[in-house]
């Protein structure tokens, strides 16, 4: 068994595993911090993992690894922080979320932000970023658990807007209320199935809901997408 402690979200955290790989894949977040909490993985959660994988047969590795972030983000219901299902980056020190169904284009738009703003572009996490309420702020955090192309460091950024992104012919997009937006933001968080965590979950995701800005996307991945959106988000 191998045993090490990583940081996400400013919460150290111990890993135990019978893979020695991830203490690499986690290499950038490793801390010598004692541990807050501690997971382990047991063979019901691995089967737990192959169920929800369905037909995608993931290696067994992929599998404890996806129950290992299963149980790290159960563990943080109590810390107002959740897994957040979305593509985000940062822009002159100011985070944006973008969240979408699978397949629609989350790492597409993404992207075309790259390669409009360039070098102001830092990605946080392209896959499943966790988001922290503290101190009346909302932060999005990078973690290991990146998506299939492992884009993401690990830094942190205020998060200035959520995105909500869908296909459209022509680009557009909308300011979205905070009861319009809250739905959706559901949407793309994880949702415990412990009755408790469920509560904690619901009172942070009205706080990000109350401290953030939500909008509506409607757009063509042609490069202009990300001119439109950066300009209407930003405020330019």
């Amino acid at each position: 068994m191998y045993r090490f402690t990583i940081e996400l979200a400013e919460t150290p955290i111990e890993i135990n595993t019978s893979r020695e790989a991830f203490q690499g894949r986690c290499r950038d977040y490793l801390s010598d911090k004692p541990a807050e909490f501690s997971v382990s993985v047991s063979d019901a959660d691995i089967e737990f993992e192959r169920e929800c994988a369905k037909a995608e047969e993931p290696f067994e590795w992929q599998l404890e690894w996806m129950a290992i972030y299963r149980k790290i983000c159960s563990g943080m219901y109590g810390k107002d922080t959740v897994l957040m299902h979305g593509s985000s980056l940062a822009v002159d020190g100011k985070a944006y979320l973008f969240c979408a169904p699978s397949g629609t284009g989350k790492s597409t738009h993404t992207r075309l932000w790259r390669q409009y703003l360039g070098d102001r572009v830092l990605m946080i996490n392209d896959d499943k970023p966790l988001v922290r309420v503290r101190g009346g702020q909302v932060r999005i955090y990078g973690t290991p658990w990146n998506g299939k192309h492992h884009i993401g460091t690990n830094t942190s950024a205020p998060l200035h807007a959520v995105c909500f992104l869908g296909r459209g012919r022509e680009n557009a997009l909308t300011p979205l209320d905070r009861d319009s937006a809250l739905p959706q933001l559901l949407k793309y968080i994880y949702r415990p199935e412990d009755p408790a965590q469920m509560l904690q979950m619901l009172d942070t995701a009205a706080k990000i809901a109350g401290l953030s800005a939500f909008y509506s996307l409607r757009c063509n991945m042609d490069p202009s997408a990300a001119e439109i959106a950066y300009k209407g988000m930003s405020g330019l």
